[in-house]
């Protein structure tokens, strides 16, 4: 329990119960350090920290402390090849290969690039056994999924591409603009907006990374859906999670050849208010502060849905979009009230979110991992808290 950890930051009167509950998540949620933030109609109105960023509970949570979030990164790579569309130098029906003229080879030739957008391409593994270090090669992954064939007949069916998705959309991202994904979504989006968030991180700002910690094992009796994965280490879930090997044991993430490395699928770090004014943005026809990162149009394809039903990786129901999660049929797996809700999860409990009905923008970073596949009970409880402040 840590029920007197000093919350710091700032909240307005009419979010307290915001704040009630991400204390109570160090109270009763097993919180070592986070940190949460809501924008509404693009002004902050929670920017909160606490705890500790590393596992001995030695070093404070900082107002600038970093961390890295996991899938929440596809959410920012997802943006990115929005903006090549509404720049109309990306066509969401072309093939992949027009862009990518090597992604052509095993049958891939006519695959859509919507496809690798919506979990729909059959790529979310690789099959060949690849090294540890493949994981820190840009090109030894892409040149891997160019040669590799669909698991399945792409557009049939969906299957969540854990790690593959960021090679996909950031290799179509490079062959486009000329620059990697890190480098795309850093000069278009992160500059711009003035975000501390990065994917590929500078050594300069790793002493202000929080250490992540595992989630705890799974108590005897208690469900555990990634061992169910590796019951078959030739499955196609198994190879999803473990090839490379070691995708996100604690000294690979914690590693600097991960942070500097650009993973875009799962190694994005920043803080939960660059996460709440991006998504802010996004919430409120995308723009702030004077600063347009799409149009509605595009935001429009952000929440409109192209997968839906049993997922082929996750074996449970999953609803995609164009690169974001939508509020999922499970129970505990709704985003929030609002249809329109749209934004990504990371794997241990992080998450970036935007509300178009009610111009609300939500970031909520933490170290410690929990065990669920999709909302954690942490990230449930704040997104329960600022609603109910809106009534």
């Amino acid at each position: 329990m840590s029920e007197n950890v000093p919350i710091e930051g700032t909240c307005q009167p009419r979010f307290q119960s915001v704040r009630k509950a991400f204390a109570e998540n160090f109270a009763s949620r097993g919180e070592v350090g986070a940190a949460a933030a809501v924008t509404l109609d693009g002004k902050p109105v929670v920017d909160l920290w606490g705890g500790f960023a590393d596992v001995a509970k030695t070093t404070a949570w900082t107002r600038d402390t970093l961390v890295n979030v996991f899938s929440t990164t596809k959410g920012l790579t997802a943006m990115c090849a929005h903006r090549l569309v509404e720049q109309r130098k990306l066509d969401l029906d072309a093939p992949v290969a027009k862009y990518w003229p090597e992604f052509a080879q095993a049958g891939k030739q006519n695959l859509p690039v919507r496809y690798l957008l919506s979990h729909r391409a059959g790529l979310p593994a690789i099959r060949k056994p690849l090294p540890t270090k493949a994981l820190f090669s840009w090109e030894t992954m892409t040149a891997a999924l160019a040669e590799q064939d669909p698991w399945w007949e792409p557009g049939t069916r969906h299957g969540y591409h854990a790690l593959t998705f960021g090679w996909l959309v950031g290799e179509v991202v490079r062959r486009i603009s000329g620059k990697s994904l890190g480098t795309y979504f850093r000069d278009e989006i992160a500059a711009p907006l003035g975000l501390d968030c990065h994917i590929g991180l500078d050594q300069k700002h790793d002493a202000r990374v929080a250490s992540i910690i595992p989630a705890p094992l799974p108590a005897p009796g208690e469900p555990n859906p990634f061992l169910e994965m590796m019951k078959d280490p030739e499955s196609v879930a198994a190879k999803t999670m473990m090839n490379p090997p070691d995708l996100i044991a604690p000294r690979t993430v914690n590693s600097r050849e991960w942070r500097g490395a650009e993973i875009p699928a799962a190694n994005g770090h920043t803080t939960a208010r660059a996460l709440a004014r991006v998504y802010g943005a996004l919430s409120r026809g995308g723009e702030v502060d004077g600063v347009r990162i799409l149009t509605p149009p595009s935001i429009e394809r952000c929440y409109t849905e192209q997968s839906c039903g049993a997922d082929a990786v996750l074996t449970i129901p999953m609803r995609f979009s164009l690169g974001f999660i939508l509020s999922q049929p499970l129970p505990g797996s709704s985003l929030g009230p609002n249809p329109q809700m749209f934004g990504h999860p990371g794997a241990g409990g992080s998450i970036g979110l935007a509300d178009p009905d009610t111009k609300i923008g939500i970031g909520y970073t933490m170290n410690k991992m929990g065990a669920g596949l999709l909302i954690d009970s942490r990230a449930e409880a704040l997104i329960k808290a600022v609603y109910e402040s809106l009534d």
